[in-house]
Formats: C-alpha cells, structure tokens, sequence
C-alpha cells in the first residue's frame, strides 16, 4: 500500500490510502467490518492507471481514524462522512463511490441524499437495506443463525466476546464468510490492529448498535439516514460472491429491485463475502467497465 496519510471530515481526522494525481475525479473506497483500508491495495492502482485519484479512508472508528466526539455510528454518519470526505477531496460530479459491506450501506446513504456528487457507484456484498430489512424476519434457519453476531453486538457481552482470544471472532469470522479465501492472514492482522484498542472496538459494534437503536441516531445525520433505505438516483452496480457465507446469495435475490434506474446486479461465481480480496482481477475488471460506462 502506499503511504498513510490524514484528512479532517465532518470533524474527523481520517487515516487513508490513495492512488493517482489529486487533480483526477475522485474514486472513493469504503471498507466494512471486519475490515480495513488495506483491502482496497487490488483496486486502488487499477483505479488510478483508469485516471482517477483514488482513495481509500478508514471508517470512522476504525484506527488510525478518530473516535468521532458526538459517538455517533449510525448508517447516516458514515455516509455523511463520505459526502464530506467528498469535499475535503475536491470531488465534483464525476466523482464515484465504491462500498463494500458497511460501506456498501454508506454508499447508499451517500449517494440517496447526495446524487450531485457521485456520477456512478458500486456496492459489494450487502444489498440494499430497504429490502433487507423489510424481509428480515421471513428469512430461513441459516441466514439467521450466518447472522448470530448481530445479535451478539446487542449485548453488554459484545466487546468482551469480540476481544477474546485474540479477537478469535474475527478470523471465524473472515473463515466462514469467505471460505475459499486461504490468504486472509494479512488482512487480518491489519483489522486487528484497527480495532485492537478497546474505543476502537466498541466503535465498529457500535454501527450494530445503531442499527436497530433509533436512540443512538444523531439528528444531524437524518437525512442521510432517511436515504439508507430509500432508492437513489445514481446508478450502481451491485456485486455479490454465490459462495458468501455472511449473506446468502439467496437472500439478495431482490436487490435489483431495490436498486436505482440503470443499475445492475452482478452474482460472482466461486466467491464470497471479500470478493473483492478473492478475485481481484475479475473484481477490478467489473468495476472499471462499470465506472467507463
């Protein structure tokens, strides 16, 4: 990976990556949990030899980016974070939004309350919310139980559970989503050093928290978090690994139809949750043609 550097955003100083001149349009990458900067190092280069200035931040949170002050951790803030790290970044309307996971649902968020920023966009392995959530309770016995740490996050025994054993949780975690992914060491070990300090920690369960705590939300990010689960106007291609073990390719069957004008949904054969880890070549191949169309 390239140097770390740092930027304020929305009062936040934010840890990222980049590739390509500054003065190209902005390509800006947004990890999930549990995850980090790191694993953008395929496709920020392939974003840049494309001619665009490509950034890859650490979530709010996440180290070496601050622990934001007001604690926020909803959907909203995340995606107002990338609408502002838009304009710490010079973005203009060419700019575009690659999300995966966690940053699959701020990308929603960001492009829904902001369509003047973000000419195109792309979203991995976590489909829009509006039908996730509207579908939660018919889903089957195993996406329930591929979703047991949900509802661990809800308890008071979340961060201990997390931190155990070396953060055990989350090599189980990177084992069953992605099981045909063999070198996960590395972008293991950087997770865990972003989320080794306890604030850190509690920050990342803390997006689980808010998911289902209107309490936790911060009125200043409403309308961000009004478009979470509404259909935007930038198109967006969505990416989903068959072999997923975190998200059944089943469950997204509905996407498409969540998903704005123009858009596409794409199903990647033989990989899972880090598809874009897994098969990089194919990934990168989807997004560039996505984003030249």
């Amino acid at each position: 990976m390239t140097e770390l550097k740092n930027i304020n955003a929305n009062g936040l100083d934010f840890g990222y990556f980049e590739a390509g001149p500054a003065d190209a349009p902005l390509a800006l990458c947004l990890h999930g949990f549990p995850d980090s900067a790191h694993s953008w190092r395929h496709l920020l280069p392939a974003l840049a030899d494309a001619g665009y200035h490509a950034v890859a931040p650490f979530l709010r949170g996440y180290a070496p980016t601050g622990i934001p002050a007001d604690g926020a951790y909803q959907a909203g803030a995340i995606a107002a974070d990338a609408n502002a790290l838009h304009e710490a970044f010079g973005g203009d309307g060419d700019a575009v939004l690659i999300g995966h996971d966690w940053g699959a649902i701020a990308t929603y968020g960001a492009t829904g309350s902001a369509p003047e920023r973000w000419r195109r966009a792309v979203t991995m392995s976590v489909p829009p919310l509006g039908g996730v959530l509207a579908d939660f309770f018919n889903y089957d016995y195993g996406q329930f139980k591929r979703s047991f740490y949900i509802f661990l996050f809800q308890t008071p025994l979340a961060e201990a559970g997390a931190a155990a054993h070396d953060m055990a949780l989350i090599d189980g975690l990177w084992r069953d989503w992605s099981p045909g992914y063999q070198d996960a060491a590395e972008d293991i070990a950087h997770v865990k050093e972003s989320l080794r300090d306890p604030a850190n920690l509690a920050a990342a369960i803390g997006y689980y928290r808010a998911l289902f705590d209107p309490s936790r939300h911060v009125a200043a990010y409403a309308a961000e978090q009004e478009a979470i689960t509404s259909t935007g106007e930038t198109p967006i291609l969505y990416l989903h690994g068959t072999d997923d073990g975190c998200i059944g390719a089943d469950v997204v069957q509905r996407a498409r139809d969540h998903l704005p004008a123009g858009s596409r949904m794409e199903l990647i054969d033989g990989t899972g949750h880090f598809l874009h880890l897994e098969a990089p070549e194919r990934i990168n191949r989807e997004v560039l043609t996505w984003l030249a169309g």
